[in-house]
């Protein structure tokens, strides 16, 4: 095992793969624990984009052969290694660790299968470094979702908050709940929306929200919104692409208003959802790409009364799913679970993951 002093603490490197298939997120991360708590220092992070060839080969991954499968699972995994190794000579440094989400191809709770390719062999071997992956399948095991995972960060890294508010292509929130259990769900779509109508004017994404700032707020399309009935839904919940695609897309191409509207519409829609979940007088940490939407974030600061939102720096705010999933290696060495039962539903907390050296 990875040897730890509480005191000295432990480098590790987290590697974050999302859905989007964008690339991959490098976060090194010194972890310290002293009376009790949990802290942490980002020393340097990076992205990385993903070759042509890997970005398809991961996004038909669903439909390959069985050895197909299993040769890609390898070369990710060695892929993966090198990406470290070659981050360590970027940036002259030697983690003691190294943490991979790997890339989800499956995942279907229900029938207790779920899987992430990218061979932790693969990590250590070209790395050199120990290497922990693997981190939703004993959840998965045990009834459980294996999602989200985040939030056991949340609760030991970002515990002076009441609340942890992410908002990427889909916003989330997570906070400790009565009897000191963690709760998390999704609030709505919100990267995923404002960028699809943000390219139809040929920009990838609303700087600052200077386009929805331009536009102005349809009542009547906001209230069609506010009426969805995945928001009457209560307990914990979850959003996907297929949602968007299938409810809120529709719903909005069928008023015929101009993008800047659609824009300062949607972000209306945001901010009025994310007043539901957070209270007066409350501190809410907020990460993603729209914590960098300055208009989205005057409109949930003015309409969520009271509520302070803050915003730490830009690597925290680009990283900390990366920062995370380092943190989830630090936990596995140390035999702390990191998947929580009050979040993914699982019969118990447990300890995901598997370690390759």
């Amino acid at each position: 095992m990875v040897n730890f002093n509480p005191e000295e603490g432990i480098t590790a490197l987290g590697l974050m793969s999302g859905t989007s298939l964008d690339g991959l997120d490098l976060c090194l991360a010194h972890f310290t624990l002293n009376n009790g708590l949990w802290s942490y220092k980002i020393e340097c992070a990076d992205a990385v984009t993903y070759p042509e060839e890997l970005k398809e080969a991961l996004a038909t991954a669903q439909s390959i052969t069985a050895l197909e499968y299993a040769r890609l699972h390898s070369d990710y995994g060695i892929y993966l290694g090198g990406q470290v190794k070659a981050f360590m000579d970027r940036f002259h440094v030697k983690p003691q660790l190294v943490a991979s989400h790997g890339h989800t191809i499956f995942h279907q709770p229900s029938i207790r299968l779920t899987s992430q390719i990218g061979s932790g062999a693969g990590i250590a071997a070209e790395s050199g470094v120990p290497a922990v992956c693997d981190f939703r399948t004993t959840d998965v095991a045990l009834h459980g979702q294996g999602a989200p995972l985040v939030p056991v960060g949340d609760r030991y890294l970002f515990g002076d908050f009441d609340y942890c508010l992410n908002l990427g292509g889909f916003s989330n929130i997570s906070s400790e709940g009565p009897g000191g259990t963690r709760k998390a769900y999704d609030i709505t779509a919100v990267n995923y929306v404002l960028n699809h109508y943000t390219r139809q004017k040929g920009e990838d994404f609303d700087k600052d929200g200077n386009h929805a700032r331009n536009g102005k707020v349809n009542k009547t399309v906001l209230d069609a919104l506010n009426e969805l009935p995945f928001y009457k839904k209560s307990g914990p919940k979850s959003l996907g692409r297929e949602w968007v695609e299938g409810q809120v897309f529709p719903l909005i191409d069928s008023f015929g208003i101009t993008t800047d509207n659609i824009l300062a519409t949607y972000c209306e829609h945001i901010a009025v959802q994310t007043s539901f979940h957070v209270s007066s007088g409350s501190k809410v940490l907020v990460t993603g790409g729209g914590a960098f939407n300055r208009y989205l974030m005057e409109r949930m600061a003015a309409v969520a009364k009271g509520t302070i939102f803050h915003i730490p720096d830009d690597l925290t705010v680009n990283f900390k799913e990366a920062l995370i999933f380092a943190f989830l290696g630090v936990l596995y060495v140390n035999d702390i679970p990191s998947c929580l039962s009050s979040v993914t539903g699982s019969l118990h907390d447990n300890i995901g993951g598997a370690m390759y050296k």
